[in-house]
């Protein structure tokens, strides 16, 4: 499968620039960090949300990282929760269950970017499949995040 069609055109639409990196196939974002030889702390996640009034939203954090939902709400104002995991096979249809690029442009989904992931040197994302990543120079992250609210809302999970 490699890179989703879908998130392939919109880096190029974009004009930003990547990489892909391919890897053994895994089964986690945390698998696919240790396949690929990169810090978790560099590989980006996406977490779908869905808030008080249906909303849906694109929470991207570090792989090692989950969201700290009360920190979260309370920055935006609005009350969140994980959506099913039916609705996101739904919406991310040209995606392997777990492994859904976090551009959520892609996907006409507003999205909300931890900070902690501004602060690295190199980007990694999920590209779609269990074998695959797009690689992001911090210039290019920061133009694919450039209409994303940026805050701290998510903390390291101990492993």
């Amino acid at each position: 499968m490699s890179i989703s069609a879908r998130v392939g055109e919109y880096l190029d639409a974009q004009q930003i620039k990547y990489d892909v990196i391919n890897h053994y196939k895994t089964s986690s974002s945390m698998d696919s960090a240790r396949s690929a030889q990169i810090s978790p702390m560099k590989l980006a996640k996406a977490v779908i949300l869905e808030d008080h009034e249906g909303h849906h939203m694109m929470a991207v954090l570090p792989s090692i990282n989950k969201i700290r939902f009360h920190r979260l709400s309370e920055d935006l104002n609005r009350d969140f929760h994980l959506i099913s995991e039916h609705k996101v096979y739904e919406m991310f249809k040209d995606c392997q269950p777990g492994a859904i690029p976090p551009v959520g442009r892609a996907y006409n989904m507003d999205s909300v970017c931890d900070e902690l992931l501004d602060q690295q040197k190199d980007v990694f994302l999920e590209a779609g499949d269990h074998k695959t990543l797009i690689h992001l120079k911090q210039e290019e992250f920061r133009k694919l995040m450039a209409d994303a609210r940026h805050g701290r809302f998510s903390g390291e999970v101990y492993h």
